[in-house]
């Protein structure tokens, strides 16, 4: 995280920390719940409020009188509240913990299935880690401190209150010596939490980067080995782990303290109790029991105090992940269906497919004009083609130039500034992003596989498609190839992200999986560039057989392989500098022929040394 994101948190926190009512529409779900687990713990507090009256009672009647008449009644309702509170405390707990694992579930829930509706750009501008913070830590924090919080402060405060009037009924002139100490203690427990609130936000701070030098460690490895950084990277996670042991001692040296403090006030407490409550007694004004009673009362008042504010610590802490959260969760997509769309298509989550018309894949970009939401330039300005169905599209350029651009728009991840994109003739914010994706295959240049095996990845693309279909896409692009190698063949696991398998591995799978999900439009970014020189021959007359009848936009690393192309567009510096067949553009001898003939000249030069 930025330090400019580190200030913006600690100003939220500073000046607004009442966010509780942005989790109303999820709180309100579990109402019955928490109503039920709020009146128990009020049921609990009183219950431990009465104890010490058992005792006031226990001590005038039975060991003061010297008797034990009554005594097996007295054990009896003794015996029955306490079961009632193991029972209340119980049921308790299992609402606190029900409501902390729906609430969190919910909370998870909601926002990944939002994050599945951002455009693109989202994922450009923020960091795989920022999102899963956002996702995990942020909604673990606060449906922890909703549940748990909720049940601790309405115990404490009922406690509390309860005890403070108590102790004025019985006798208002002692209890006002007793409660002169609260104003001190809440005033030590303000300033020591403050204190402890500022180090524990640091231990996490340090540990998210203990985190972080972990994981950069191991992933990479390989790259530390080659580079002979092992004392470099030792040194530096040494360090951080030598901050993380001093702030941590630190922060329990500052507890302790407080701890010896507020043990201090208790004992103060308690000697008050005792100094003026036995003037009192050995005056026959009060009873021994009733001494009793406020004894308990003046040693109990303290922790209530210093959990109260431990808990608005908390909930003033936790403001920052509610804010995040809330932020997310308004956050809008850049490419959004309009409500006419979603009535009539549905979206990504309900579709309505009955009223999909089929795609034919006639492409045009009609007077387009696009710059990145993040971007001041224009990537493209008045930009007119028509791509008719069946054509294959290919781009080049220079890395970085730009060439993702175009199938961007085609594929809708983004929309256009000004000017329209026409599927089939018609602007294609007139039908659902969902009805288009779903007739576009993409195969990426870095290919991802999902954890499990490779019939469950390869029916991402047909949930439908029987055995015999999904061997036939496989063989079409030579991917059985691999998937025969293997020792459990379709139902091998292919490990987290598709690790188990070569790059060229992994996009021969993305490959046969595009095929079986029997797109119209066919979109390749770079997918030949990862893949060695045999396969991509192999592969290159699939390709050109499945394109057939289907438009087809092919992003090309190897120039060598859409010279067959009906058009090409060469793109430099965000812009289409020019456009053609192979042979029109090597006529021109211009930036296609240049990349061309350099291109050729170090397949040469590589083809030599072999």
């Amino acid at each position: 995280m930025s330090e400019q994101m580190k200030k913006e948190d600690e100003k939220q926190i500073r000046l607004k920390w009442f966010g509780i009512p942005l989790l109303f529409p999820f709180l309100k779900r579990y109402k019955g719940i928490i109503l039920c687990m709020v009146s128990l713990v009020l049921l609990n507090g009183v219950i431990d409020i009465c104890f010490p009256l058992f005792q006031k009672y226990a001590i005038n009647n039975f060991i003061a009188k010297n008797t034990l008449e009554g005594l097996g009644k007295f054990i009896l309702v003794y015996s029955l509240v306490i079961v009632v509170q193991i029972i209340s405390s119980m049921v308790d707990g299992y609402q606190a913990s029900l409501i902390e694992m729906n609430l969190s579930r919910d909370l998870k829930r909601e926002s990944f299935n939002h994050l599945q509706t951002l455009s693109f750009s989202y994922f450009n501008q923020n960091s795989v880690g920022y999102i899963h913070a956002r996702v995990m830590s942020d909604t673990n924090r606060i449906s922890g401190l909703m549940a748990w919080g909720m049940m601790d402060i309405t115990w404490q405060v009922t406690y509390l209150l309860g005890a403070i009037l108590i102790m004025f009924i019985i006798n208002w002139k002692l209890a006002l010596w007793v409660v002169a100490l609260t104003p001190i203690i809440t005033f030590v427990a303000v300033f020591f939490q403050k204190k402890l609130t500022k180090l524990h936000r640091k231990v996490r701070e340090i540990n998210s980067h203990i985190t972080s030098n972990f994981n950069e460690g191991i992933t990479g490895a390989k790259t530390s080995k080659t580079l002979v950084i092992e004392d470099k990277m030792d040194e530096a996670f040494v360090e951080t782990s030598d901050e993380m042991k001093f702030t941590s001692v630190k922060t329990a040296r500052l507890r302790a303290t407080f701890i010896s403090i507020v043990m201090f006030m208790a004992s103060l407490a308690m000697a008050i109790v005792l100094w003026r409550g036995g003037k009192i007694t050995l005056q026959g004004l009060m009873e021994i029991g009733t001494l009793s009673v406020f004894m308990n009362y003046a040693l109990g008042l303290m922790e209530p105090i210093q959990t109260i504010v431990r808990i608005i610590s908390n909930f003033i802490d936790v403001q920052v992940n509610i804010e995040r959260f809330t932020n997310l969760m308004n956050t809008h997509s850049d490419v959004e269906d309009s409500p006419e769309v979603v009535e009539k298509y549905g979206d990504s989550f309900e579709p309505k497919k009955e009223n999909w018309e089929p795609l034919n894949g006639d492409v045009e970009f009609k007077d387009v004009s696009f710059k990145y939401p993040d971007g001041d330039e224009y990537i493209l300005e008045h930009f007119n083609l028509k791509v008719p169905q069946g054509t294959n599209v290919a781009i080049v350029g220079e890395t970085g130039a730009g060439k993702s651009t175009l199938v961007n728009l085609v594929c809708r991840f983004f929309e256009p500034t000004a000017g329209q994109v026409l599927i089939d003739g018609r602007d294609a914010r007139e039908r659902s992003q969902l009805w288009l994706h779903s007739n576009i295959g993409y195969v990426l240049q870095t290919p991802h596989l999902f954890s499990g095996t490779v019939l469950e990845n390869l029916r991402y693309g047909n949930p439908d498609a029987t055995m015999e279909e999904i061997e036939a896409a496989c063989k079409a692009v030579s991917a059985d190839t691999i998937i025969n190698t293997m020792d459990k063949g379709y139902d091998s696991d292919v490990g987290e992200g598709g690790d188990l398998l070569s790059t060229g591995g992994k996009q021969l799978l993305s490959f046969a999986r595009a095929v079986l999900a029997n797109p119209r439009i066919f979109v390749l970014d770079e997918a030949t560039s990862s893949i060695d020189t045999i396969t991509e021959r192999l592969i290159q007359n699939a390709i050109e057989h499945l394109m057939k009848g289907r438009t087809s936009f092919v992003i090309a690393h190897r120039l060598s392989t859409i010279r067959q192309a009906d058009v090409i567009l060469v793109v430099d510096d965000g812009k289409i500098v020019e456009s053609g067949t192979h042979e029109q553009l090597m006529a021109k001898k211009g930036a296609y022929y240049t990349l061309y003939m350099r291109q050729f000249e170090q397949e040469s030069v590589e083809a030599a040394f072999h």
